[in-house]
Parts: structure tokens; C-alpha cells; sequence
């Protein structure tokens, strides 16, 4: 039996041990709970940041692009509400079994599917298929595949199609504007996303809102200069033509006279916006406002209010243009198809005489001729807004040949946009006063005046003299006066000219005595026979401004001959006869009159190149 002294020290080392234990245990606890105290309590942003990053997201809430409309408040382009389906990777690849199933909803193959998730394993997030019907996308949400989810976006539209592809352009799958103006004021038209802070659960579904961190704005409304009614007359008219014409390509420009607002703005070949990826990339460019060509006779009032400006011609200045032809340097120009004798300034333009032209703007000094020219806009970008706009080219005096003003004053050796050539002809109407153009309804630039108002109205009156004698009559309007001047220039090519390829134009002011209205029709290349501005686009001309004035409520300034056809129409039908139609004008009318100013030698070098 051990010594009781013994007993009691291991008793008492037994005791000591647990003590120690339990003092040890006992500091444990107390550390515990002071850390969790502290980790809960005082310094719990660390944790709550790692929790939340499993489950609290900040996401975007989409917003709405703002409305494109009409000068009548007609919508043009709209957002519409549609679907995008996301998945999370992380989550399918679990499901291998289900991605076949998946595919096929989503219409593409399975391997593809499969292969763009496997890039993505370390994702949580990726786009399956965007912007679709909100049908489409319950469909494929409806097989309940884990980790596939939509969320709303907005994809615009474009009611007029066609029509008004070239002025508003398009937005990409992102909603930002790629051309026209959509491209311009997308800052104005995107607004911004907003974004809240959500609780997903583990597979991806929003389970509660936490907060609002930023509302949604919707972009802002743009309201344009275009009348959407007039834009579309166009576009037929033109259409129309190009077909009866067999023309590669045609642009119209409509604006009004006192605003410098583009009431209408056409370009052929067209492509649909609401199916981009359809159509030829080609087919986007808005010709009107950044492709060039040369104005031939369309230049020719500029010449003569350049003249009158100068001083160094009145209305009544003769002209002689005898014999019919004049050479200029080793170059030889001829009004075509005959000698036109001697005209008055006003007869030059009637006639339209190269060789008159050519001796009014030898009068002037060329840096007179060049500035009055340079002041109608021609050689600068019009500050319409339009992305992309064309300056044209204008050559300085200091780069001019021995023949570069004389091909100038009839439209040859400079190159400018149609858009360029309404806003000369809008000075014209607008008393000499120059106005930017613009496609927003309201917003005008700073205006200049370029031309005294006598001059300017003495202008215009000349080129009435085009549409009631020379070659521009199936340009008439009935109950209208209308001024307006022919083109038909050759179309440039390596070297020189091609023969046989010609741009056809007109430009013309209506209604004559108070214009209201400038409009530009180019058609290029016509292959079908005629290919004179006066047989090409002048009718274009009288078909889309007859339905305009009607549209605007544009009063007749020409009543005593609307009355005497009604008188006519009449007679004709009380006596059992048809009504009369307006005689057609012929070729040689159209070449003794037009007289056809692309009459210079094939080999006469284009612009840009040398002889």
C-alpha cells in the first residue's frame, strides 16, 4: 500500500492537470467568443464583403433609346422591349447531359454550344442569343435547363424601312447608332443604364432587390426636319425612275428654302435597317451628303450670279457664242447641237451655253470668280450635322490649268455633293442669304448672305426661263411657276471621261415667285436611251414637288394657268374629246435647248487628274 504522502501529491497533480485543462479551455472559449465578437461586431466588412460577393450583384437595368419622330411628330425609329438569354457557365457545364437539349432550343449546333462554354468555364455569365421575341425566349426558358436565364434589352425599329434608311441610319446589337443619325446624336438618344444591387441564390435567380444605386434615364427624343410623307414620295418617285431609266444609282435632297431644313433626303440603292446584316454594305452610304460629282450645267446660274455680282455683266449683256465653238488651250469646247449666235446673260442660261458661260467667267478676275463660287457653300462641308459629310473639291486659282475656269463656269473641274447643290440653289431663293442645312427640327446655324436679293431674284427669274422655253419643261408644275436648271455631265474616269456614262441633273426653286422649296435630283448612269438631266430628272422633279406642295399646303402662284387648262380640260371633254395631255418634249428639243453641256473632248482630263 503506496505511503498516504504519495496519494495526496498525485491527487493533487491530477487536480492541477485539470484545472490547467480547464483553464486552457476556458481561454479558448473566452478567445472564441472574442473573435467572433469581433469579426460580427467591430470588423465585420471583410466577411460581409465576401458573402455579399457570393450572392449580392450589381446588375444594369436597361433603359429605353429615345424616339426618333418626323417634323410632324411621327415616329420614325422606336425601342421596342425584347428578351436576351444568358447562362452561367459554370452552372451548365454541370449538366453536360442537358446541353444538346439546350442547342436545339437555341437553334445552333451542339458542338458550337459546347465549345463556347468550355472557353468560358471560369464565367459566370454568357450571352446564349439576344434580343429576341419575349416569346422566343420563354420558349427556351421553359425547359428549365439550370443556369439559363433572359433579362429585358430594347432593339430598335424603323417603320419606314427603306425609305429613310440613309437619314437615320442604324444601332448595333449594343443599341449605339453605326451610321446616319442614329451615329450623330447618340449620346442625345442612348440615355443611361441604371443599376441595383440584388441576392441571387446559387443558381443565378434574383431572390430580393437591395438597392437602388442608380434609376434608369431614358434617352432623350429627337424630333427631325424630315416630313416623313414627303420622304416617301420620294423614295417612289425615284424608284421609279431609276427602273424606267436603268440608272445604277440616284439621290434627291429637298430643303426648305427660308430654314435650310431637310424636308426630304433620298438615296438609291437603299437596304433595309430593321435587317442590316441583309443588305451590301455599299448600299449604306448616304450619296447625297458624301458622294461627289461634277454639276455640269447645274453650275451655270452660279456663274451668272457671280458675274452680276462682279459687275461685269447685266441681264442684257450680249453674248456671242459664234460659231458654236471656242478652243481653250489645246482643247476645243462647242454648245451642242448647233451655234447658238448671240445671247443675253438671260439666254445663256435659256440655252445653256457652254461657250456663254465660258465668256462670262472670263470677264472676271479669278479670284472674284473663285470666292463668289466658294461662298455658296461649294468647296466646304455644309455643317448639316451629317456624319461623314462630303467638302466636294474646289481648286484654288493657284492650281488652276490654262482651261480650269473655263470648265469650271459650266460645271466641269469641281466636284460637289447633291447636298452642296440644294443649299446653292436655296441661297438663290432665299435672297442671296446662305443657310446651313439641318436635319433637327428648330436648330439653325448662323446664315450669311452671299448674293445681293436683287441678283439673286434676277437669277431666278433666268432659270424660269429653263422650264417654260428651255430644256427643263417636264419639270412644270401646273398652277406653279418653276426655276430650275439642267445637268447631264459625263462621269469621270481614269484619265479622262468615260463615253457613253453620264450623270443626269436637275436643280430647281418652286414656288418661283416666293420659293419655298430647293430640290436635287442625281441620277447616275442611265442606260435605257435617255440620259439628259432635263428627260432623266426633271420629271422626277415635277412628280415629287407637284404631291410636296400639295402635302405643305403650298398655294398656287401660277392661277391664270391652272385656270386656262381647267377651261381647256373642260372644252375638250364637253366635246367629247380626251383632256389634253402636255405635249412631250423631244430629243432635239432637248439638245437645242440643254444644249448637251458634256459636249468636250473624251480625253478632257477629270478632276484630280492631269491632261
Amino acid at each position: 500500500m503506496p505511503p498516504i504522502k504519495n496519494r495526496n501529491r498525485a491527487r493533487f497533480n491530477l487536480r492541477g492537470r485539470l484545472a490547467l485543462v480547464v483553464g486552457a479551455l476556458g481561454l479558448c472559449s473566452v478567445s472564441l467568443v472574442g473573435r467572433a465578437a469581433y469579426v460580427q461586431l467591430i470588423n465585420n466588412d471583410f466577411y460581409q464583403r465576401q458573402g455579399d460577393a457570393r450572392f449580392l450583384r450589381e446588375i444594369p437595368i436597361p433603359t429605353s433609346r429615345g424616339m426618333i419622330t418626323d417634323r410632324n411628330g411621327e415616329p420614325v425609329a422606336v425601342s421596342s422591349p425584347v428578351e436576351s438569354v444568358w447562362g452561367n457557365p459554370q452552372e451548365l457545364l454541370k449538366f453536360p447531359e442537358r446541353l444538346p437539349e439546350l442547342a436545339k432550343a437555341l437553334g445552333v449546333p451542339a458542338d458550337h454550344l459546347i465549345n463556347r462554354l468550355s472557353q468560358r468555364a471560369d464565367k459566370e455569365f454568357i450571352y446564349l442569343k439576344r434580343r429576341i421575341n419575349p416569346d422566343e425566349a420563354r420558349r427556351i426558358l421553359d425547359h428549365r435547363i439550370p443556369g439559363v436565364f433572359s433579362q429585358r434589352e430594347f432593339r430598335r425599329f424603323y417603320p419606314q424601312g427603306e425609305a429613310m434608311a440613309h437619314v437615320l441610319g442604324f444601332t448595333n446589337i449594343d443599341d449605339r447608332g453605326q451610321e446616319g443619325l442614329e451615329l450623330a446624336f447618340d449620346d442625345w438618344l442612348r440615355g443611361t443604364p441604371g443599376i441595383k444591387k440584388v441576392i441571387r441564390d446559387n443558381r443565378g435567380r434574383i431572390v430580393e432587390n437591395v438597392d437602388l444605386i442608380r434609376a434608369a434615364q431614358p434617352g432623350k427624343d429627337l424630333t427631325l426636319t424630315i416630313d416623313r410623307r414627303i420622304q416617301y414620295l420620294a423614295y417612289r418617285e425615284l424608284k421609279s425612275a431609276l427602273l424606267a431609266n436603268d440608272a445604277s444609282s440616284g439621290s434627291i435632297v429637298m430643303l426648305d428654302v427660308a430654314t435650310g431644313e431637310v424636308l426630304a433626303m433620298v438615296n438609291l440603292p437603299t437596304y433595309n435597317p430593321n435587317a442590316v446584316e441583309s443588305g451590301k454594305p455599299d448600299a449604306r452610304r448616304n450619296r447625297a451628303v458624301t458622294d461627289v460629282v461634277e454639276p455640269g450645267s447645274t453650275m451655270k446660274p452660279l456663274t451668272v450670279a457671280s458675274a452680276l455680282k462682279a459687275g461685269v455683266v447685266t441681264p442684257t449683256t450680249s453674248i456671242d457664242t459664234n460659231p458654236g465653238s471656242m478652243a481653250v488651250g489645246r482643247y476645243t469646247i462647242r454648245d451642242v447641237p448647233r451655234n447658238n449666235g448671240v445671247l443675253d446673260v438671260t439666254g445663256v442660261i435659256t440655252r445653256s451655253s457652254n461657250i456663254g458661260a465660258a465668256k462670262i467667267a472670263a470677264k472676271m478676275p479669278d479670284q472674284t470668280f473663285y470666292e463668289s463660287v466658294r461662298a455658296f457653300g461649294y468647296g466646304s462641308v455644309p455643317h448639316s450635322g451629317f456624319p461623314g459629310e462630303s467638302a466636294g473639291v474646289l481648286p484654288p486659282p493657284a492650281r488652276w490649268s490654262g482651261s480650269s475656269k473655263t470648265t469650271i463656269s459650266y460645271g466641269y473641274g469641281i466636284s460637289v455633293t447633291p447636298l452642296q447643290i440644294a443649299q446653292a440653289y436655296a441661297a438663290l431663293g432665299n435672297g442671296g442669304r446662305l443657310i446651313p442645312p439641318t436635319f433637327v427640327k428648330g436648330q439653325h446655324g448662323e446664315s450669311r448672305q452671299v448674293l445681293d436679293p436683287a441678283i439673286a431674284d434676277e437669277v431666278v427669274r433666268m432659270m424660269e426661263t429653263v422650264v417654260t422655253q428651255g430644256g427643263a419643261r417636264q419639270a412644270s408644275i401646273l398652277g406653279y411657276h418653276v426655276a430650275g436648271k439642267t445637268g447631264t455631265a459625263r462621269k469621270a474616269a481614269a484619265g479622262g471621261y468615260d463615253r457613253g456614262h453620264y450623270n443626269a441633273l436637275f436643280a430647281g426653286l418652286v414656288p418661283a415667285t416666293h420659293p419655298r422649296f430647293a430640290t436635287v435630283i442625281v441620277i447616275n448612269d442611265p442606260k435605257a436611251g435617255k440620259y439628259y438631266g432635263g428627260l432623266v430628272s426633271a420629271p422626277v422633279f415635277s412628280s415629287v414637288m407637284e404631291g410636296a406642295l400639295r402635302l405643305m399646303d403650298v398655294p398656287p402662284d401660277d392661277i391664270e394657268t391652272w385656270l386656262a387648262a381647267q377651261a381647256t380640260s373642260e372644252a375638250r371633254l364637253a366635246a367629247g374629246k380626251p383632256a389634253a395631255a402636255p405635249a412631250p418634249i423631244s430629243i432635239e428639243e432637248i439638245n437645242d435647248t440643254a444644249a448637251f453641256d458634256s459636249a468636250i473632248p473624251a480625253a478632257m482630263p477629270a478632276l484630280g487628274t492631269t491632261p
